[in-house]
Parts: C-alpha cells; sequence; structure tokens
C-alpha cells in the first residue's frame, strides 16, 4: 500500500462525495478536510497499516479515526453560520464515508 497514493484516491473520494451531498457548503468542507487529513495523516498511515496487517480490528480502526476526527473543530464551515445540529450531522456523515472509503481501498471489494 503506497501512502501517498492512497490518500490521493482518499481526497478524490471525498471531493467527489462533497460535491455530490454538500454542494452549498463544499468549498468550507474541502478546506476542513484537507486541514483533518494533513494534521492527521501520520495517525492514519500508521492506523491503517496495523490494520492492513491484522493488527486493528474494523472497530479498532473505527474507533481510532472517530477519536480523532471528533477532535477538529470544522473552522471554515463553522463560520458559514451553520447550526451545531446540522454540522455534527455533516461531521457524522462524513466520517462514515472516510471510514468507507478507507476500508473500501484498504480491501477492495470483489
Amino acid at each position: 500500500m503506497h501512502n501517498d497514493t492512497l490518500f490521493d484516491q482518499l481526497k478524490s473520494k471525498l471531493k467527489i462525495i462533497i460535491t455530490e451531498s454538500y454542494k452549498d457548503n463544499k468549498f468550507e468542507l474541502e478546506k476542513d478536510l484537507n486541514t483533518f487529513l494533513e494534521i492527521s495523516r501520520e495517525k492514519m498511515e500508521r492506523w491503517l497499516f496495523l490494520f492492513s496487517t491484522g493488527n486493528l480490528t474494523e472497530e479498532d480502526l473505527e474507533w481510532l479515526l472517530k477519536s480523532q476526527f471528533n477532535l477538529m473543530e470544522f473552522q471554515a464551515l463553522q463560520a458559514t453560520g451553520i447550526s451545531k445540529i446540522k454540522l455534527n450531522a455533516i461531521k457524522n456523515n462524513i466520517l462514515k464515508m472516510i471510514f468507507k472509503v478507507l476500508l473500501d481501498m484498504v480491501i477492495p471489494q470483489g
């Protein structure tokens, strides 16, 4: 697994999903997610390696990712005046997308 390629694919897939699902907040979400990926990259690389070698379960990986993601404040999105409820819903959906994209890239579906 080549990490640069993996993260490029992750960014590309997330950009497509954001464009399709969150047109109104696309710019802010991209900015916040790029910040998240830059800050979290080293940890995510380690977790993905451990997961791909069987040293982390899918549940462990999800928990670690969620814990790291919850530290993210989404400043650009918050600056738009979005409500806390909508912000939390978007964050939960984005987290699920990131997790699914990572799993699909580490465990290719037949």
